[in-house]
């Protein structure tokens, strides 16, 4: 088993944070960003998780997080791109700053960690290193209420394309792109029923899906530029 680990952001909690435990538990060394610390990020730190604090609204943070990588890690297995936020339009926040503030965690971030990252993804000592980017099904439709959060997260399936095509043959680069993977906890009943209805399969996917899909393109030897759809048969409905 590789002993290069996997840069992964975002992994105070949610899909960040389940993908991470299951990395450290297949013995799977785990580079892990965080904005938030939470209690539950001490059971990642028990497994064995590198924890670097970064907000990636601050360019500061960002350049600092790159220097750390590089001076702790010679070599990366892969980098999921999982950091994320969901601003609407209507959240009180102007909506240049919506939308600066999506592109940047969504497209900015990625792009520059991408770039400044390759040399340790192209020096891994497994066949080939992986970057994927957790989109969102909302890339390839839109959405009226969170405009500026599709158009990021398509710019993000846009970097997968031209990643991919710059970085092979030893760097993989896919996007993956759910929808309904885990309510929240608070979701309310009659919302959990009207969201499931729009997909074929009426209910979440979990997080166990989503995990299959990473564990996918980790596996496979081929597939690269690609965005897969996790999304229950949404796009039928």
């Amino acid at each position: 088993m590789t002993a290069d680990p996997t840069l992964i952001t975002g992994v105070g909690k949610r899909a960040g944070f389940h993908i991470a435990r299951v990395f450290l538990q297949r013995g799977m060394p785990v580079v892990g960003t965080y904005r938030t610390w939470y209690p539950r990020l001490e059971e990642l730190e028990r497994l064995g998780a590198d924890l670097l604090h970064c907000d990636f609204d601050r360019q500061d943070e960002v350049e600092r997080l790159i220097n750390d990588i590089r001076a702790r890690h010679e070599r990366l297995r892969g980098i999921i791109h999982n950091a994320s936020n969901w601003l609407r339009e209507d959240d009180g926040v102007p909506v240049d700053a919506v939308i600066e503030k999506m592109m940047r965690i969504h497209a900015n971030v990625p792009y520059q960690l991408n770039h400044e990252l390759a040399p340790l993804l192209q020096a891994c000592n497994d066949p080939h290193a992986d970057i994927i980017h957790i989109g969102d099904y909302v890339s390839s439709q839109g959405s009226k209420k969170h405009i500026a959060y599709a158009a990021s997260k398509a710019a993000q399936d846009n970097l997968t394309l031209s990643f991919a095509a710059k970085l092979a043959p030893k760097v993989k680069v896919n996007s993956l792109a759910p929808a309904l993977i885990k309510f929240n906890e608070h979701d309310d009943p009659h919302y959990r029923e009207k969201a499931a209805a729009k997909s074929l399969m009426r209910r979440e996917g979990g997080w166990n899906e989503l995990q299959h899909a990473i564990d996918y393109l980790f596996a496979s030897q081929y597939v690269t530029g690609r965005v897969l759809p996790v999304d229950g048969g949404r796009h039928l409905k």
